[in-house]
């Protein structure tokens, strides 16, 4: 990217947020602070309004726009696919906006690329696979997203499959989190008196208060996910299957928290997010050497545990008989 380039992507970084430190426009560019601060001086030589706070950051004087930008036919592209996703797992709220977003988007192309997005567009689908998604869902996407952004406390009314039992409880909510085909949300559980992972389609009824909760006391989404995954509670699975196994999988791969897959080598790899290697250890079980399990290692572990506890099973009944 030549300066001048560089020099309008950080402007449209500055005035895509209230405040972006030096280290964020680095990080972003990949460039050195001496260049970001030679950068911005540039900027504001050139008549841009940025106000600089020492320790705090970047910001755009209030009411200054830049005038519209043209987006390249990449750029439009891209925002096409991101639109055909946005269709399928978010609520009616935000498929109209993005769909508004998406007129003022196409408004301001060249002609030849708004004939390429229109192409694009009625050659790609997005289809959901065996997994229906739950209608409920999308009702509770729009109260949620509120919560956060508010730091309003949420009263639900919350079923868990495994203890097949429906309880009442008030969370602080922190994020959303998409993963294993399903919407869920990360929130302090004041029932438990400790961070809670929810599935929204196990959400019976919710009712944002009107109590606000000190957002400062929790972790952000990515610090929460980032220490789940070194404290183990949340796994990432990858195993290989046979092609004709896994032609026939159906459905079942999405409830043991099926996030993706490729294909290579001649098997199909498909990677899992779990909380439970125990249950995923169970589930490989019924596709014996059909199954290979590429990580991680206590996954296998667990695995030949099981498999020597059923061979004793068995032994022990042939003993009898």
């Amino acid at each position: 990217m030549n300066r001048v380039d560089r020099l309008h992507a950080i402007l449209v970084h500055l005035q895509s947020k209230r405040r972006v430190t030096a280290q964020e426009l680095a990080d972003r560019f990949n460039l050195s602070l001496r260049t970001v601060y030679r950068d911005v001086k540039a900027l504001e030589e050139s008549g841009i309004p940025i106000i600089g706070e020492s320790g705090i950051g970047y910001s755009i004087m209030e009411g200054y726009r830049l005038p519209p930008v043209m987006f390249t036919q990449e750029e439009a592209s891209a925002l096409l696919l991101g639109s055909k996703f946005v269709n399928h797992f978010t609520d009616a709220t935000v498929k109209k906006y993005f769909d508004t977003a998406m007129f003022k988007i196409k408004a301001v192309l060249r002609s030849t690329d708004k004939d390429h997005v229109e192409e694009l567009d009625s050659r790609i689908a997005i289809e959901t696979g065996p997994v229906p998604i739950d209608e409920s869902v999308s009702l509770h996407l729009t109260s949620m997203r509120q919560a956060i952004v508010d730091k309003k406390v949420i009263d639900i009314e919350y079923y868990s499959t495994y203890k097949e039992e429906t309880t009442r409880r008030e969370a602080e909510p922190i994020g959303l989190f998409y993963y294993g085909q399903a919407w869920h949300f990360i929130g302090w559980c004041r029932l438990r008196s400790d961070y809670r992972d929810f599935r929204l389609d196990r959400i019976r009824k919710l009712i944002m208060k009107d109590e606000v909760f000190d957002g400062s006391a929790h972790p952000s989404l990515a610090e929460y996910t980032s220490r789940l995954k070194v404290e183990r509670e949340l796994h990432e699975v990858v195993i290989s299957f046979t092609k004709h196994v896994a032609k026939y999988m159906g459905s079942q791969k999405y409830y043991m928290g099926y996030v993706s897959e490729e294909e290579k080598d001649g098997r199909v790899y498909m990677r899992f997010l779990t909380a439970h290697l125990n249950n995923m250890a169970r589930w490989l079980l019924m596709y014996t050497t059909d199954a290979r399990i590429e990580s991680p290692i206590a996954l296998e572990e667990i695995r030949r545990n099981l498999i020597t506890e059923l061979t004793g099973t068995v032994e022990q009944i042939k003993d009898k008989n």
